[in-house]
C-alpha cells in the first residue's frame, strides 16, 4: 500500500494488502473500534461458556443432577459452538464479515435470556447449544474481519486483544456469580441472564460498521472497497487504480499441500489448547469445592484467582507477540502448561492452597500462547476467500477438544481418580507441544498476502 499523507494534493494509491502507510489519527481510531466492539463478542463467548461453570454448583444443589447431566450442560454451548463456527464461517465467506457479525449477536441476545428461565434441565441443554451456535460463529467472524482492517505491526496485538477479553469475561463471570450469590436459588439464572444484557449493548454498535475493503475486493466490488477505505483512513482513494482481486479458493483445499500443513497446524495446537483448558476451568469451581467445605463464596473466590491468572497471562502475551514472535511464545505456552499439569498429577495428596497456584500458573502459561493465538494464526495463514472457513474449522476441532475435556473429567474422576485426568491432559498438552516445535511458522511484521501461499509474487519473495 502506497499513500498521500492527509492533506497532501494527490490522491492515495491504495491496495488491501495492508494499513501501514496510511497510519492516519483517523484509521488508528477505527481500527481501535472494531477491535473493540469484536473484543465485546468474545468477552461474551468467555462470559456465556465460563458462567456455566459458576452457576453448575448452584444448579446441582436445585436440580440434583448426576455427573452425566453436569456433563451435558458444561458441553452443550460447546457442541453448539462447533456447528456454529464450520457453519457460519463458511457463510461468512460468502455473504460478508459484516452480515454475519451482525446477525450471531442475536443469538446471544435471545438463548441466553431463554436460558435464564430454563424450567428443566434439557430446556436448559437445548438453550445453551443453540446459544454455542452464536458463540462458535462470533469466532472466526470476529477475528477475521479484525485481521483483515488491522496494520501488519499491530495485527498480533488486535488479534490477540479478542482472546484477552474473552479472559476478562471469564474473570467478570466470577465477579458477577459472587455479587448475585446474596440472590440465592435466582442467582444462577441472574447470571445467565446478565449475558443476553451484555449481548444486547455490543449488538446495537455493531450494526454501523463497514464491511471489509479485502472482502469487497475478492468479490468484485471495487467501488465499495474504495468507498469503506477512503471512510476508515480519511485518504481519498485514486479513482483509477484497479485493486487486485485474489484468486478464489476452493474449501477443499484446505487440506492439500502447504494449506494442508497449515490446517493441520492450527487445528493441532487450538485442539490440545482447548482439551487441557476447558477440561480443567470448566470444573475449577467443583474441583475446588470440596477443600473449601463446599462454601460457595471461597469456591468462587478460588476459582476467580485462577480466571485471573488466566487473564493475566493473555495480557502477557498481547504485549510481547508483537515484539517476541508468535513461534517462541506458542511453544513456551505449551512448555509451561505441559510442565504444571505434570507437577499437579504428580501430588496425590493436594492441598487447596497448591491446587490454586498450580492450576493458576497452567491457565497463565496456556492462555499466554495457545490461548491468544487461536485469534492471531489461523486468520494470518490462509487467503482472503477461505479466510473464515479456515477460522471457522480451526475453531470447530477446537471445540471437539473442548467437548472432550468437559466429558472426559468427571468421568475420569469419577471411575480412576482426579490425578487419571491431570496426566490425560498433560499428554495432550505435551502433543500440543511437539505439534507447535515441528509446525509453528513465524508471521511478525508480514502482511496478509505475503502469508498467502497462493499469491505468486508473495510466493516468489518468500
Amino acid at each position: 500500500m502506497t499513500g498521500a499523507q492527509p492533506g497532501s494534493s494527490s490522491p492515495a494509491v491504495l491496495t488491501t494488502s495492508g494499513f501501514d502507510e496510511v497510519d492516519t489519527p483517523q484509521l488508528r481510531k477505527f481500527q481501535r473500534r472494531v477491535t473493540l466492539l469484536s473484543a465485546g463478542g468474545t468477552f461474551l463467548d468467555g462470559f456465556d461458556l465460563t458462567v456455566i461453570a459458576v452457576a453448575l454448583p448452584m444448579i446441582k444443589e436445585e436440580w440434583h443432577i448426576t455427573a452425566l447431566d453436569q456433563s451435558l450442560i458444561v458441553s452443550s454451548a460447546i457442541i453448539g459452538s462447533l456447528i456454529g463456527a464450520s457453519w457460519l464461517g463458511n457463510l461468512t465467506d460468502k455473504y460478508g464479515r459484516k452480515a454475519m457479525y451482525v446477525v450471531d449477536l442475536l443469538a446471544f441476545v435471545v438463548f441466553a435470556t431463554l436460558t435464564a428461565f430454563a424450567w428443566d434441565i434439557w430446556p436448559l441443554i437445548i438453550f445453551r447449544f443453540l446459544l454455542g451456535v452464536g458463540i462458535g460463529a462470533d469466532y472466526p467472524i470476529s477475528a477475521t474481519l479484525v485481521s483483515e482492517f488491522s496494520s501488519n505491526k499491530r495485527r498480533g496485538m488486535h488479534g490477540t486483544s479478542l482472546a484477552g477479553m474473552w479472559f476478562v469475561g471469564a474473570v467478570a463471570a466470577y465477579i458477577f456469580g459472587l455479587l448475585l450469590a446474596p440472590l440465592g436459588d435466582f442467582a444462577w439464572r441472574a447470571l445467565l441472564l446478565l449475558g443476553a444484557v451484555f449481548a444486547l449493548v455490543v449488538f446495537i454498535f455493531r450494526v454501523k460498521l463497514p464491511e471489509s475493503p479485502r472482502w469487497l475486493v475478492a468479490h468484485g466490488r471495487e467501488a465499495d472497497a474504495r468507498e469503506v477505505l477512503r471512510k476508515v483512513t480519511g485518504v481519498e482513494v485514486d479513482p483509477n487504480i484497479s485493486l487486485e482481486k485474489p484468486p478464489v479458493i476452493p474449501v477443499r483445499d484446505l487440506f492439500k499441500g502447504e494449506l494442508g500443513r497449515r490446517t493441520f497446524f492450527v487445528c493441532g495446537f487450538w485442539f490440545c489448547y482447548a482439551t487441557a483448558y476447558y477440561g480443567i476451568s470448566m470444573y475449577t469451581p467443583t474441583i475446588l469445592a470440596p477443600f473449601t467445605g463446599n462454601d460457595r463464596t471461597l469456591t468462587i473466590i478460588g476459582s476467580g484467582l485462577v480466571a485471573v491468572l488466566g487473564l493475566v497471562g493473555s495480557i502477557i502475551g498481547m504485549n510481547v507477540v508483537d515484539r517476541w514472535g508468535r513461534r517462541p511464545l506458542i511453544i513456551t505456552s505449551f512448555a509451561g502448561l505441559t510442565a504444571s499439569l505434570v507437577i499437579l498429577a504428580l501430588n496425590t495428596d493436594p492441598g487447596l492452597g497448591f491446587l490454586i497456584v498450580m492450576f493458576s500458573t497452567a491457565v497463565l502459561f496456556s492462555n499466554a500462547g495457545g490461548g491468544i493465538l487461536n485469534f492471531v494464526y489461523p486468520t494470518e495463514l490462509f487467503p482472503t476467500s477461505i479466510r473464515a472457513s479456515a477460522a471457522g474449522l480451526a475453531t470447530s476441532v477446537s471445540r471437539i477438544g473442548s467437548i472432550m475435556g468437559v466429558l472426559v473429567f468427571p468421568n475420569f474422576v469419577a471411575l480412576w481418580g482426579a490425578n487419571a485426568a491431570l496426566w490425560f491432559f498433560a499428554v495432550i498438552g505435551l502433543a500440543g507441544l511437539v505439534i507447535c516445535i515441528a509446525l509453528a511458522p513465524e508471521t511478525l511484521h508480514r502482511s496478509l498476502e505475503e502469508l498467502d501461499p497462493t499469491n505468486a509474487k508473495a510466493a516468489k519473495n518468500a
